[in-house]
């Protein structure tokens, strides 16, 4: 049994095929980003699944392309726990940026590729090798325009006076914004990235808001000028998008990359289907 993965902070999609390439179940989780969860969480999220830990020995391959994994230590320690879990599979882990590659470029293409869902990533594929110029140091440093970028400035705003009375209120009746649950959220609780970006919803909303798209519009110039424009070919290649923030402000993402010169490419919002057959196709071919 094959196991192949995509998982960010938020969600984990699970799709099991056989040898042959045929789907045998397909599952979900919670997030599994080992950079903010611990071992005894990342363990606890997977055995509790009845499906993968029904068939934990039977896994002879897993392929898991999970957010937080470009860093070395937690890289290892889901690593570690896979290893508890399936004892007789070969384990691939690598970051999310592989699977929204796999997901989004055409084979031989060279492309930008960009993750905007909880958290955010880019990359450089020249059609066989893929090149990141910036590390992520997640949600606290960077993480533009992702879900959770959009929740604080949406926090910020509230907080600050800067959102509209009457959106002010709409938002009070949607969330708890007491200053106790958001510091115990963001600072004691497990997850606060994923915490942050359940607010992006409201700003999804409510986009055509002057003040929301003021935030959504300085969320993608800062991507833009800060991952996108890292590369020197940028105007020259599509630029593709992967995650539900990106799906729900696709008009939003085209405008910003028409006014610095870039070409939108294709927006993929669950990329687990599309890695599912490209791990199908190497099963046709053999490798």
């Amino acid at each position: 049994m094959i196991l192949v993965v995509d998982s960010g902070s938020t969600k984990t999609d699970w799709i099991a095929v056989d040898a042959k390439g045929e789907t045998l179940f397909a599952t979900q989780t919670l997030g599994l980003n080992p950079q903010v969860l611990s071992s005894a969480i990342l363990k606890e999220r997977i055995i509790n699944n009845f499906d993968l830990f029904q068939n934990r020995k039977a896994v002879t391959h897993l392929f898991f392309y999970g957010a937080g994994c470009g860093v070395k230590s937690p890289q290892e320690r889901i690593i570690k726990v896979f290893e508890e879990i399936f004892i007789n599979a070969e384990l691939i882990v690598k970051e999310d940026t592989y699977a929204a590659v796999y997901a989004a470029s055409s084979p031989g293409e060279k492309s930008i590729v960009c993750i905007l869902g909880t958290g955010s990533n880019c990359t450089y594929y020249d059609g066989n090798k893929v090149e990141q110029r910036v590390t992520s140091l997640g949600y606290v440093l960077m993480d533009e325009a992702s879900g959770n970028f959009f929740g604080k400035q949406l926090i910020r705003s509230y907080y600050f006076n800067l959102m509209p009375k009457p959106l002010s209120l709409q938002f009070e009746q949607e969330f708890d914004l007491s200053a106790d649950t958001i510091k115990e959220n963001i600072y004691r609780r497990e997850n606060p990235n994923s915490y942050l970006a359940t607010f992006s919803k409201f700003l999804i909303q409510h986009k055509q808001e002057p003040v929301f798209q003021n935030i959504i519009a300085n969320g993608l110039e800062r991507f833009i000028n800060h991952q996108i424009l890292q590369f020197d070919n940028a105007k020259e290649v599509p630029i593709h998008f992967i995650g539900s923030i990106a799906h729900f402000l696709s008009d939003e993402i085209e405008k910003a990359l028409s006014l610095k010169g870039l070409r939108m490419g294709k927006i993929v919002q669950r990329p687990i289907d599309e890695l599912v057959k490209f791990h199908k196709h190497q099963i046709e071919m053999g490798t």
